[in-house]
């Protein structure tokens, strides 16, 4: 699993990893308490991570001063588990089409006439391949795609084609997990390969989300932390895709902290993908605080799904690009449509307000919090369907 960010850090060996992912939140605390020289002596013990130091991030060079985006807002089809294979190339048959039209180059018209400029980078939702529905768990893995896969590769076909990057959600699996499938940001570049698998951090948890005790099945970095650790190091855990259009990241999961950790790792264009939701609003204040540049996609109204109603989290223009000073372009209604926007990375780089984050003061409170959902969950145990998640959860939960 290819992990977003090609700045080369040293290795970390399995004592390391897991005595990071389970240091004990009062040593933690004290060692933010202590004197400067013996926080660098802790620090020491941890691989170096490729962070913010004086105002200075790790980059590629750009391939050129500004680079054009758009957030394709399409519908959330769902595959049917018993013509997986038909439905499957229908929900790809679209999204290839929305990449030709976001470049402005209907097929039919042939390589020679085209709307618009050329985009640099399209952004999709998180499940336009597959759509989402309460699957249990043989089928999910029925549903879930290989990476690289016969859709990966015809996505990559058309960045190929185009030249540009594009970013989108699916269900995939993975051969070093298995029974897993991961909730996974992909993005494709214009080579036609992967360059970044991201899989989402952390599950929200329907129970909260509906007052359902149920629980979502995916595997997020979060359900396996010590492992994830283990086999691919700490950057990989946030990680920052970096390209010669900007430092990518992309993710269907998270909130304000962890935007805060995206930007101190230098991440430039957080793609918030969303289904069956909207993040607008996050979207709006995460690059207005932190000086960052968001794309927040979500689903178009989809007809025709069993189990829940066509608007499902669309009932209003949701999709949007957001820079620095505010919103740049955004859907103008809840059907499939388009937000293109023009990035001036170039001057951006040279002129960003870097985020100033005081956190020796932040530290000993995060080192001491007990989250409600405890980690490692799918280390334990992979759950049948999304009542038994939600019961596991729940029997694990963190607060009493």
């Amino acid at each position: 699993m290819i992990m977003g960010s090609d700045t080369k850090v040293g290795k970390i060996s399995r004592r390391d990893a897991l005595a990071g992912a389970g240091a004990g939140a009062l040593g933690l605390a004290a060692m933010a308490a202590a004197p400067a020289g013996a926080q660098a002596a802790q620090a020491a013990e941890y691989p170096e991570l490729p962070v913010m130091k004086d105002g200075v991030y790790p980059t590629k060079s750009l391939r050129q001063e500004s680079i054009r985006v758009s957030a394709i807002q399409t519908v959330t089809q769902s595959v049917d588990v018993k013509n997986l294979k038909a439905t499957m190339k229908e929900n790809l048959g679209h999204v290839l089409r929305m990449i030709d039209l976001g470049q402005n180059m209907p097929e039919e018209w042939g390589s020679t006439r085209r709307w618009g400029a050329k985009q640099d980078l399209l952004c999709f939702h998180e499940f336009p391949l597959q759509g989402f529905q309460p699957w249990n768990r043989k089928e999910m893995n029925q549903v879930a795609i290989d990476l690289p896969g016969p859709e990966s590769e015809a996505i990559g076909e058309r960045a190929k084609r185009y030249g540009c990057y594009i970013t989108f959600g699916c269900y995939s699996r993975d051969k070093d997990w298995p029974g897993h499938v991961f909730n996974m940001s992909v993005i494709v570049g214009p080579s036609g390969e992967i360059i970044a698998k991201q899989p989402k951090f952390k599950n929200g948890m329907a129970m909260e989300a509906f007052g359902a005790p149920i629980g979502l099945m995916s595997t997020t970095i979060y359900d396996v932390l010590d492992r994830y650790v283990e086999m691919y190091g700490w950057d990989a855990v946030i990680p920052v895709a970096r390209t010669d259009i900007g430092n990518i990241t992309m993710t269907s999961g998270g909130g304000v902290l962890l935007d805060q950790i995206l930007a101190m790792k230098g991440c430039e264009i957080a793609v918030l993908s969303v289904t069956g939701a909207i993040n607008r609003a996050r979207a709006e204040a995460t690059a207005r605080s932190l000086s960052m540049y968001t794309v927040g996609v979500t689903n178009s109204i989809s007809f025709g799904n069993p189990g829940w109603a066509e608007t499902a989290g669309a009932r209003e223009a949701g999709t949007v690009i957001c820079g620095p000073s505010g919103v740049l372009a955004a859907t103008v209604s809840h059907h499939e449509d388009i937000a293109t926007a023009t990035i001036p990375m170039a001057e951006y780089r040279r002129t960003r307000r870097t985020p100033e984050i005081p956190i020796e003061m932040y530290l000993p409170v995060l080192m001491q919090y007990q989250p409600k959902y405890k980690k490692n969950a799918f280390l334990e145990y992979l759950p049948e369907d999304y009542l038994d998640s939600g019961q596991f959860f729940y029997k694990r939960l963190g607060w009493k």
